[in-house]
């Protein structure tokens, strides 16, 4: 099938356009002006009237099945207070009585955002509120850390005295007594007194996600679903979205594999599925977690917090441990990335990467995901060992307002290093994270290139000297995603012989006031030379 695509306004390279494209099956074999692509033979054409048109962009991290089980559950995302969130997850058990019968669990709430009542995490006595009958665990919006009610902790047996799972933490009251919250590893490990999804609901909700996916312009996704924590997916049902041709937004694995016998599980068993040669499924990395996240207090900070100088964190990965997984994945050739927010995590896990590195270079392209706090040498150090990062700069409209209250000014002032790690040569990609954040990569963008919250504040951006311009950013969540999967020959830029993926813009977003961007919607999204998506 040949396709021409024509009257666009492609964008093929900073401060380079075209107007026309030839398509051949799912390859771009021509880029040039409508009126020389026009004398060779097509089968369909397509007039874009105008638009803009990217590379099909890339989300380089997020969660796709945590996505797909959000429509599943109750979303506390806009609460303002603890007894907000009490009424609703009360109002959507009544409303709801066969879907949470063996319990609720969500994540969405985040305790900086409470303008009324108590400005603090959820509790044991708050989540007993809501019910006593069935399991409540209520995952902060970051899901490294949950509230649950006394029948979570009673069915997983938790007293005093219980170990918490390696990695994570069981608090406990004044009294000493389980005060209901859970941290990193200990999450997911409650979190199995509830039932997990069907295979059917997991097909349903995770292709779903997929497809919302495409409505905001994304051609790919990289996406953490199988063994992760607080996530409902397996390669079963992946592949089975695939296999019924559910979606045909692109899809790489990045896999939670602790031992060496599940890398090799993935190698020898889980590779030799057909489905991993049609071109929209992929394996991918060994995904790790180091450690939590900047509003929970859980992310691994060397000199502890400025307001808990005492708490520097929760490890969830012993370096010793994460030293033998390096090693056992660059032995079999498996990139590794890994979940590091605080300066603590992100040095040991640089350290642990060297020890995984081939001839001395980070050839199989280990990397930082969030990579949020920094300092100037650590900054200097991912540059010179050659280590690639996966951005959310989304995560700004949020933590600027915490940041500087977590870890000071001087810290705050390198942190979140987009424009300084661009500079370095350092290879990024972005991504958000989701359902932390929307999977909407337009916001995400703003973020990047003005470095203000969604009410365009402040005025002169958060640390300003960080922001990239609009090219680098469009081409982080293109090209730059692309290097982080190996596929940088072959997607990421409207070129010939890459693949016919595209975002086909509402408004030229290189010609519009820079508050905009956020609010851009595709008009059109382009997977393989089809039309997977088109707004009416």
């Amino acid at each position: 099938m040949r396709k021409l695509l024509i009257g666009g306004k492609f964008y093929i390279n900073r401060d380079q356009f075209a107007e026309a494209v030839y398509i051949e099956n799912d390859k771009i074999m021509a880029v040039g002006t409508t009126n020389h692509l026009k004398t060779l033979p097509y089968d369909e054409i397509i007039d874009l009237t105008g638009k803009t048109i990217l590379p099909g962009l890339n989300d380089s991290h997020c969660h796709i099945s945590s996505v797909g089980a959000a429509y599943l559950q109750v979303d506390l995302s806009d609460c303002h207070s603890i007894d907000e969130i009490i009424a609703l997850t009360k109002s959507f058990i009544a409303d709801n009585p066969e879907l949470t019968k063996h319990g609720v669990r969500t994540m969405g709430w985040n305790q900086d955002l409470f303008t009324s009542g108590e400005k603090r995490l959820l509790n044991l006595q708050d989540v007993n509120q809501i019910s006593t009958e069935i399991p409540v665990i209520l995952e902060r919006v970051c899901g490294h850390i949950c509230a649950v009610n006394s029948k979570a902790l009673a069915l997983k047996n938790i007293t005093k005295d219980t170990p918490a799972p390696r990695g994570g933490t069981i608090e406990l009251d004044e009294n000493g007594q389980p005060n209901g919250i859970l941290t990193e590893n200990a999450v997911q490990w409650i979190e199995e007194v509830i039932p997990n999804y069907t295979p059917e609901e997991k097909v349903s909700f995770m292709a779903q996600a997929l497809n919302y996916a495409a409505s905001v312009g994304l051609t790919s996704v990289q996406s953490n679903d199988v063994a992760a924590p607080n996530t409902y997916g397996d390669f079963q049902s992946i592949r089975a979205i695939y296999e019924q041709q559910l979606t045909k937004v692109r899809y790489r694995h990045q896999i939670c594999a602790y031992s060496p016998e599940e890398m090799d599980f993935i190698l020898n068993k889980e590779a030799l599925e057909p489905i991993y040669q049609g071109g929209f499924l992929a394996l991918g990395p060994i995904k790790m977690f180091k450690d939590g996240s900047l509003g929970a207090k859980t992310a691994m900070m060397r000199d502890g917090y400025i307001d808990e100088p005492d708490n520097h964190g929760v490890c969830a990965l012993e370096y010793d441990l994460q030293v033998d997984l390096v090693k056992a994945a660059s032995q079999r050739g498996l990139q590794v990335v890994t979940h590091v927010i605080g300066d603590g995590a992100i040095a040991e896990t640089i350290s642990a990467y060297q020890t995984g590195f081939i001839d001395g270079k980070n050839k199989l392209r280990h990397a930082l995901i969030h990579c949020q706090i920094t300092d100037r040498a650590l900054l200097n150090e991912i540059a010179q060992q050659d280590i690639a990062v996966f951005f959310q700069p989304i995560f700004l409209d949020y933590d600027m307002q915490i940041l500087e209250d977590r870890v000071g000014q001087e810290l705050a002032s390198t942190s979140y290093a987009f424009k300084t790690l661009e500079n370095l040569g350092v290879h990024i990609g972005y991504g958000t994270d989701a359902p932390v954040e929307d999977l909407n990569p337009f916001p995400n963008i703003y973020a990047a290139v003005a470095r203000k919250n969604k009410n365009n504040e402040p005025v002169d951006g958060f640390y300003p000297k960080e922001c990239v311009d609009l090219y680098t950013a469009i081409d982080a969540y293109t090209i730059g995603s692309s290097y982080l999967e190996f596929k940088e020959d072959e997607k990421g830029r409207i070129a010939e012989n890459y693949l016919a993926d595209f975002t086909v813009l509402d408004e030229d977003i290189f010609n519009i006031p820079l508050e905009k961007i956020k609010d851009i919607q595709p008009r059109m999204t382009i997977i393989g030379g089809d039309i997977v998506f088109e707004r009416e």
